[in-house]
């Protein structure tokens, strides 16, 4: 099993180019079954969640071809001709239950596996289920499986969330294209990635307005068609290498990157004493001063992201003073804490937040990883502990962040990948 080894202490300089974002590329690729033609999405990113996706979408019926040498263009499309989401395929990823409400909107019929992926919460699927219900869908639970009918076109409604669901809004928005009549997502989710996701499938042929909006209205559409679409940079990469930068106390530019959907990260990145700013390339970071403890709680966007706590965590280590970090999204999102609490950090956990006194230097040490953003974390801290740090169980990093090593390693990082 592959494991990377960092030896700390060098602060990062240079670029790193910030890759199309995993968590818009897993339901536009989902929103490829809502359409018999071609669908091809750029700026596509080299993950393995990305080719669960492929072959979950394959498993469908539909075909996914390459379209540049490197495959960061894919084209998607063809005739749905299997409806099952087996699971097999779904146990690796929780984002593999946004193929329900296509399936559904598409095929008229559904039955999909309950999802698996990182252990950091729940995360259950019932406002999908309830949304779709409402949508007209007929939906029963049977050995595992969420079996789903939809007699004739789902039918618009007014569906109103009880609380934000960044994967309830895009499995109804992708629903709804194709449902007979209007339909009303209330309290939805506003994630930059939604808003990809629905200005792809307006491009398709979809009407769908309030789009940046938490009030979602699809006018429903018989069909849609082929479109081309480029995928977002991805914020939390952006952010996390931001993170690298400040921990090592290094200058990196951040290539491709979008300041605006970092707006929460930003100002408590700079209360903490980095410095950010836009440039004509992106994004440059830097810290020349030493980091500050700074509270923070996650929320949904525009909030903090739940998907940054860990690596802002690992920042907050080596800061001076006291920060709180209060975790509102996941109950199981604190899994890397004594794992930084081996190489040295002081951080204690009281309920859903964890107080973390920093301290003036990490220790490298063997930690293991629990899940995509407490493996990162991890890397984080190696890169600004002295000595050297081995990150075990490095696959959940595929899963979302490519070539971490390589890109590291090109700003100066002593880091590396081991095998076996």
């Amino acid at each position: 099993m592959d494991r990377i080894r960092i030896r700390g202490g060098r602060p990062l300089s240079g670029e790193i180019a910030i890759g199309g974002a995993k968590n818009a590329a897993l339901p536009l690729m989902a929103a490829g079954l809502l359409t018999e033609e071609k669908l091809i999405l750029a700026n596509v990113p080299r993950l393995d969640d990305i080719r669960t996706m492929a072959m979950l979408l394959a498993q469908h019926g539909l075909d996914i071809t390459p379209v540049d040498p490197e495959g960061r263009r894919l084209a998607i499309g063809g005739q749905i001709r299997n409806p099952v989401a087996p699971y097999d395929i779904m146990r690796k990823m929780r984002a593999s239950i946004l193929v329900l409400g296509p399936l559904l909107a598409r095929a008229g019929e559904a039955r999909v596996s309950l999802p698996g992926g990182c252990a950091i919460g729940t995360r259950p699927v019932d406002l999908h289920l309830k949304g779709l219900e409402q949508l007209g869908a007929e939906i029963r639970l049977q050995g595992g499986y969420i079996e789903a009918l939809a007699p004739g076109r789902l039918r618009g409604a007014s569906i109103v969330f009880p609380f934000v669901s960044v994967g309830a809004t895009e499995n109804l928005l992708m629903a709804a294209v194709l449902a007979d009549g209007q339909t009303e997502l209330v309290n939805a989710a506003r994630e930059p990635e939604i808003e990809d996701l629905a200005r792809c499938l307006n491009a398709m042929g979809a009407r769908i307005d309030g789009i940046g909006t938490d009030r979602l209205v699809i006018e429903g559409v018989a069909r849609l068609s082929g479109a081309e679409h480029t995928i977002i940079p991805d914020r939390i990469e952006t952010g996390t290498y931001a993170c690298a930068a400040a921990i090592t106390g290094g200058d990196i530019l951040l290539r491709h990157a979008r300041l605006e959907h970092l707006s929460a990260v930003s100002r408590t990145l700079a209360e903490s004493g980095v410095d950010l700013s836009e440039t004509e390339a992106g994004m440059r970071v830097a810290r020349r001063n030493a980091l500050s403890g700074t509270d923070v709680m996650t929320e949904p966007y525009p909030g903090f992201p739940t998907d940054m706590q860990a690596q802002f965590m690992a920042l907050m280590a080596m800061a001076e003073g006291a920060a709180m970090i209060t975790e509102t999204i996941f109950e199981n999102r604190f899994m890397h804490v004594p794992e930084l609490n081996r190489m040295g950090a002081r951080i204690n956990v009281h309920g859903a937040s964890a107080i973390v006194r920093g301290v003036p230097q990490l220790s490298g040490a063997p930690v293991m990883a629990s899940d995509l953003r407490a493996s990162v974390s991890l890397v984080l801290a190696g890169l600004g502990a002295c000595g050297e740090t081995t990150v075990n169980r490095v696959y959940h990093l595929d899963r979302g962040y490519e070539a971490v090593e390589q890109k590291l390693a090109a700003c100066g990082a002593d880091i590396e990948r081991l095998s076996g």
